[in-house]
């Protein structure tokens, strides 16, 4: 679930100037300079006598030629495009080469603004941490003669494990990054633990080395390296030495990392310590699928792994498998993975082997917090435990979701919508007289539009409604005075936008258009429009990013 405290970025009202000026997204600059020419003449102070239509008329001129000369210039477009108007008001843009790409731009952006950020994240600590619980349920699905035998006649189902590991991280200098990390561990009434001091350093924007040191069962110390060797290819290297009473011992871990396409990887691994491997691994990443193919030849187990993820994004769900066989035996592992809010993620896996048996692991994932529960529900593959191990959990997931996180997430969704409009109560009011203020101002030019329409028998707006039409039961036989507070009559700002007899209005949200604004942050918004051509009655509804281009034959009414 949400964290009460958080809050969308996308509902902050940010001007969209391609919205404002009502032109595309790859609008050319004649296309933004006749924009340009339009509005003025609508909206130049000179155009107005009365002192308080001149003065609205001057605020909302500075607004279009605000968006006007951030347009026409190509490289403040190009930074507007990349990062909105934020980055326009970062500083240190007038050291950087015009010729940028929109992907170079959004970089230095993002380098500028970790620049201005660095002096407070100093002063702040990452927590990371993990705690897994092994569980050993093996006696629920033991063979009914074992069960018999059982004293009390209930099976046993004990912890036979734990461990946790909690890490923080504080940065020293703009290059080094202290980590202090604790791991304890116990199975079976044996316990250990561990702690390490490590110090990251990032040396060149190639590369960084990172030198621990650390206690538990004897002294260790460590060497970790980063470098970028190419465009395409990187390295990994990882190496420690650790005294303990019966000798040293030491490990190095070297990984060669090559981009074989935009979505490919290629990865080659040398192992050498208490287990010596050589391994290569090829992943493959896109929007709907992560696939990825490992080859091991090691002592003492040589294996084949491959696993398959299927994405959906818009229901926030992956769905794996994958399938591991070798010289140890062989393991087949089906899951899924749901996020059920910005913070919080759960999964559920089902592993099916030799000689592991069927292990059942719940993973939540919170933050940065880590909770591993790992279910040995038997010690072989036996039909029973496969069953349950599927099933329950999603029973379980379903009564959950049902009764406890979905009325959670509803009512924190109205709670976040009234704290949105709270929060942008001031800057709607704003809003609101900023476009009863431009509907005033085009009350020339629409009398001049209507009649020209009305004498050549062209396109004639005769009502048009924006906002929650889902409260509105029938658009069709509204009447202005009836309207609710979530819907504006926006007749006469798309009446001036009619030219030639035809009105287009791009792919963008329509609260940014002069005379319109958003009577109703967060909910789903439409715009209703009713318009007569060559004196037939037409009418159509599109959902506020929808473009919309009228006339049409489509939306003729036909009148029996």
């Amino acid at each position: 679930m949400e964290d009460e405290g958080t809050f969308d970025e996308k509902y902050i009202y940010e001007d969209d100037y391609y919205a404002f000026l009502n032109v595309p997204r790859d609008a050319s600059p004649e296309e933004i300079t006749n924009a340009y020419r339009r509005m003025s003449r609508a909206y130049h102070p000179d155009k107005h006598l009365d002192p308080i239509n001149k003065k609205e008329a001057e605020l909302i001129f500075n607004k279009t030629k605000k968006a006007y000369e951030v347009l026409k210039d190509a490289h403040k477009r190009a930074i507007y495009d990349s990062v909105g108007v934020k980055g326009l008001e970062t500083e240190g843009w007038e050291i950087i080469q015009r010729t940028k790409t929109p992907g170079e731009i959004r970089e230095e952006y993002e380098r500028l603004a970790r620049q201005r950020e660095e002096r407070r994240l100093q002063q702040r600590t990452n927590p990371k941490g993990s705690v897994t619980v092994n569980i050993n349920a093996t006696d629920l699905f033991s063979n009914y003669e074992y069960q018999y035998e059982l004293d009390d006649g209930f099976p046993t189902i004990e912890v036979s494990g734990m461990s946790v590991t909690q890490s923080i991280e504080a940065p020293l200098t703009n290059k080094d990054t202290a980590t202090i990390t604790g791991h304890l561990n116990t199975h079976n009434g044996t316990g250990s633990g561990t702690v390490t001091v490590s110090n990251k350093r990032q040396y060149s924007d190639k590369g960084w080395w990172e030198f621990c040191g650390g206690a538990g069962s004897g002294p260790i110390i460590g060497l970790k390296a980063f470098r970028t060797l190419g465009k395409r290819t990187f390295a990994n290297f990882d190496s420690y030495l650790q005294f303990s009473n019966s000798g040293i011992k030491s490990g190095l871990d070297a990984t060669l990392a090559m981009h074989m396409d935009k979505q490919t990887m290629g990865y080659l691994t040398w192992r050498t310590g208490s287990s010596s491997s050589m391994s290569t691994t090829l992943v493959r990443d896109v929007e709907s699928s992560h696939t990825a193919v490992s080859f091991l030849l090691g002592i003492p187990h040589s294996y084949l792994s491959v696993g398959h993820t299927f994405k959906f994004p818009k229901k926030e769900l992956k769905l794996r498998t994958s399938l591991k066989a070798g010289t140890f035996g062989a393991v087949f592992e089906y899951g899924a993975e749901k996020k059920v809010s910005e913070q919080s993620t759960i999964s559920a896996t089902v592993s099916v082997g030799v000689p592991t048996g069927v292990i059942l692991r719940i993973r939540l994932t919170r933050a940065t917090q880590t909770y591993l529960f790992p279910i040995q529900l038997s010690d072989e593959p036996m039909p029973s435990p496969i069953f349950y191990a599927t099933v329950v959990p999603l029973l379980t997931w379903a009564v959950v979701k049902k009764f406890v996180i979905d009325p959670i997430q509803d009512e924190q969704k109205q709670s976040k919508k009234q704290r949105q409009r709270d929060t942008y109560r001031s800057r709607m009011a704003e809003k609101r007289r900023e476009a009863e203020a431009a509907t005033n101002l085009m009350a020339v030019a629409f009398a001049r539009i209507r009649n020209e329409e009305e004498s050549r028998r062209g396109l004639i707006i005769k009502s048009a409604i924006y906002g929650r039409l889902a409260s509105l039961s029938d658009p069709q036989d509204r009447m202005p005075e009836n309207i609710s507070d979530d819907l504006i009559d926006v007749t006469i700002p798309l009446q001036c936008l009619v030219k030639d007899s035809k009105l287009i209005v791009y792919e963008s949200t329509k609260s940014q258009l002069p005379g319109f604004y958003d009577p109703c942050v967060g909910e789903e918004k439409a715009l209703y429009v009713q318009y007569l051509f060559h004196s037939q009655m037409h009418q159509t509804t599109v959902a506020d990013n929808e473009p919309l281009r009228i006339p049409r034959q489509s939306h003729r009414v036909n009148h029996t």
